[in-house]
């Protein structure tokens, strides 16, 4: 479909600065040079391919944005330098920068040598454009040439409008005949548990990267009777403990992948399950097993649709924390193993994650801690993200944090 679903639109606010900033990104590490010419390659696959878009709005009322083809990018660039390894994740957050959904470009693709001799590629978008699974697709058709379904023509603006007011007028007539719970307030207790972080000009976030083998991995889940799945969860919730969370209670957000079919949009849901302390990777396969099957939902039995036919604004306060919990587990999946080599250039890591540019440290969400896995071939590689510079102050401390808790379950790690 050609038009914004509900998640497009409060990412395309959140691009606005309603909302937390999330920039998706790829990245790609060689132990050799890739030579330019062949990204540049990639480059103008992926203008042509299905990143290549952006939002326009409709001047009738109710009617959704669509989505329109935009063949316009930020050029390629790679860095005339090398730059230490050590930095490579502070690079690659600066490419979220300047992306646009609406006037495009939303995504661009660079690539950095390094001072190893290596190079680290990424392709960073808009959330509004894509989810996790959506990326990888995106960089697959370009290094593969496997096409991809295409958008289905939509109905026009005014058809369209009408099938959107009678939706929104009958559902939340409903639901007003039911009566509207009250909400609970996102982020309550976010200042007296952190501080706020407030203080100087520090960056909001800090991330780090760790690849884990595959076969160690999925023998440890194994042996707490877990999944690869549950025993993500709970290396992520024993993180967040021994960073200093106080509440003997984590909530963890789960996004789960809906999509039927291979396409490059934001084709998932989210859903939620409470962690305690004494929950192991058992009892959390349970819990999720039970949750993704119960998909969180708009308030009161409110269509979702509301927050696309009133003001901005408005939908911003009444969806404002919608997904947001005290730590997000973003299990992307398998990727295909032709993202293992860049053309002749085989990779030495593949990674994926959210980033969040231009989040202020007075605005912070929230979630605290955020985690990326992903697998291809044999190795499993976690993307971590913190979001509480109080806590986590460094990428090191980070970094600290993680080894415990694998080394603990006897889990070997390699940071990038």
């Amino acid at each position: 479909m050609n038009r914004l679903s509900v998640l497009d639109e409060i990412f395309l606010r959140s691009h606005r600065g309603l909302g937390t900033p999330i920039v998706l990104q790829g990245l790609w590490r060689t132990a050799e040079p890739v030579h330019p010419a062949l990204l540049w390659r990639v480059h103008r696959d992926l203008r042509t391919g299905p990143l290549g878009r952006r939002v326009v709005r409709s001047r009738v009322p109710g009617a959704r944005p669509r989505w329109q083809p935009n063949e316009s990018a930020h050029p390629f660039t790679m860095t005339s330098e090398p730059i230490p390894v050590a930095a490579i994740l502070e690079w690659a957050d600066r490419q979220g920068e300047d992306l646009n959904p609406e006037t495009g470009p939303g995504w661009r693709l660079s690539a950095a040598r390094l001072d190893d001799g290596g190079c680290l590629v990424a392709l960073t978008c808009s959330h509004a454009l894509a989810d996790g699974r959506a990326l990888t697709l995106a960089i697959d058709n370009a290094l593969s040439g496997i096409p991809l379904a295409a958008p289905v023509a939509g109905h026009s603006d005014w058809a369209d409008a009408r099938g959107m007011w009678a939706t929104v007028l009958g559902g939340t007539a409903r639901a007003l005949r039911r009566g509207i719970p009250a909400r609970p307030v996102p982020n309550a207790d976010r200042e007296t548990v952190s501080g706020g972080g407030k203080s100087g000009d520090r960056p909001a976030t800090r991330a780090t990267v760790l690849q884990i083998p595959a076969r160690d991995w999925n023998r440890v889940a194994v042996a707490h009777a877990g999944t690869a799945n549950s025993l993500f969860v709970y290396v992520i919730a024993k993180m967040l403990w021994a960073g200093g969370f106080q509440p003997d209670t984590i909530a963890a957000s789960l996004p789960v992948d809906t999509r039927d079919e291979p396409r490059v949009d934001n084709d998932m849901s989210m859903t939620e399950i409470a962690i305690t302390r004494d929950d192991t990777p058992a009892s959390l396969r349970q819990q999720a097993r039970r949750a993704y099957e119960h998909r969180m939902t708009s308030p009161g039995g409110i269509p979702e649709e509301l927050l696309q036919v009133i003001p901005d604004r408005w939908a911003y306060r009444l969806a404002k924390g919608a997904g947001e919990r005290d730590i997000l587990c973003s299990n992307i999946g398998n990727l295909p193993e032709s993202l293992l080599a860049l053309g002749p250039h085989a990779c030495t890591g593949v990674a994926a994650r959210a980033i969040h540019p231009g989040l202020r440290l007075d605005a912070l969400p929230r979630t605290r801690l955020s985690g990326y896995l992903t697998r291809i071939a044999d190795t499993y590689t976690l993307s971590l993200v913190s979001l509480d510079p109080d806590a986590i102050p460094t990428a090191a401390a980070l970094t600290a944090l993680a080894d415990a808790q694998l080394s603990a379950l006897g889990l070997p790690s390699t940071r990038w």
